[in-house]
């Protein structure tokens, strides 16, 4: 006796539509722009990530409308644009916020509070990893290191940096974003919505006035080890031996102004090896047998 995949509880479901075609003047205006991209490359297929940015500043996130068009401009299967378009992270498979609010919960960010400020977030706005508030200002995520560590926890906003955040100065930014008042990134350029990120990464140009004056540059703390590379004297430094704990230099002692050759740190120091130690050579004490 055999039974129906109804009587089982399994549902087959009907095969999905084709995506829909955009209307006729968008399609016009981004084949336009796409013309554009495809000209940079020796090769149109190398024009599909940027393109799926592209189609993604459209509608706020990479529709199947979207990977359709891909696949037609570029000669492709919406098969190969799929396989690329769920690989990357940076491209958003559903309605998204105006906002990308991603928190860094890499190692040197979380032990320094991004964790903490993850999940005061999630309460604070009410979603879950990659959710969106109802109003659609705000997409909270947790992101990888964004190499910033200097700066930790950082807080990107549609990936512009806000740098060492708390708890409260996190809730302070989604809670002006959602106002529609002014947030300006810790460094680089003025943000700007999703949707225009999108675009500028596509490769069209940034035309926020001052933007691309504006850099991210980086903090002190990575900036030492090119400094040494480059042969320059490090900043003074008092360093502590490991066997005793911090102690007020004497008076009128003039500070050690340490070579680019040596170790910053005493933890860093070189220490006693089999290899370096004569008196405790490397390798077994007893010929093999003994």
């Amino acid at each position: 006796m055999t039974t129906s995949s109804s009587e089982r509880g399994v549902s087959l479901g009907m095969p999905e539509l084709p995506a829909p075609a955009y209307p006729d003047d968008v399609r016009e205006r981004l084949e336009r722009d796409a013309r554009e991209v495809i000209a940079r490359y020796p090769d149109s297929r190398s024009a599909l990530l940027p393109l799926l940015h592209l189609v993604q500043s459209e509608e706020g996130h990479v529709t199947r409308t979207g990977m359709r068009f891909c696949a037609d401009v570029l000669g492709l299967t919406t098969a190969e644009v799929t396989a690329v378009a769920t690989f990357y992270t940076m491209y958003r498979r559903k309605p998204s916020g105006d906002y990308q609010v991603g928190v860094c919960t890499n190692t040197l960010c979380a032990v320094m509070g991004g964790d903490a400020i993850f999940e005061e977030l999630q309460e604070h706005l009410g979603v879950g990893n990659g959710e969106t508030t109802g109003d659609g200002k705000v997409t909270l995520e947790h992101i990888e290191c964004n190499a910033a560590c200097d700066f930790a926890p950082v807080v990107m906003v549609n990936w512009e940096f806000f740098d060492n955040q708390t708890p409260a100065s996190a809730k302070r930014l989604v809670d002006d974003l959602r106002a529609g008042r002014d947030v300006e990134p810790t460094r680089g350029a003025r943000l700007c919505t999703f949707k225009e990120t999108a675009r500028i990464l596509a490769g069209f140009p940034d035309e926020r006035p001052g933007a691309v004056e504006a850099s991210g540059g980086a903090g002190p703390a990575s900036l030492v080890g090119l400094r040494l590379a480059r042969g320059e004297s490090a900043p003074a430094r008092v360093v502590h031996p490991r066997d005793g704990g911090p102690h007020d230099e004497p008076q009128g002692k003039a500070v050690h102004q340490p070579s680019p050759a040596e170790h910053l740190s005493s933890h860093d120091a070189p220490q006693e090896s089999s290899a370096s130690d004569p008196a405790h050579p490397a390798g077994p004490v007893a010929e093999e047998g003994e």
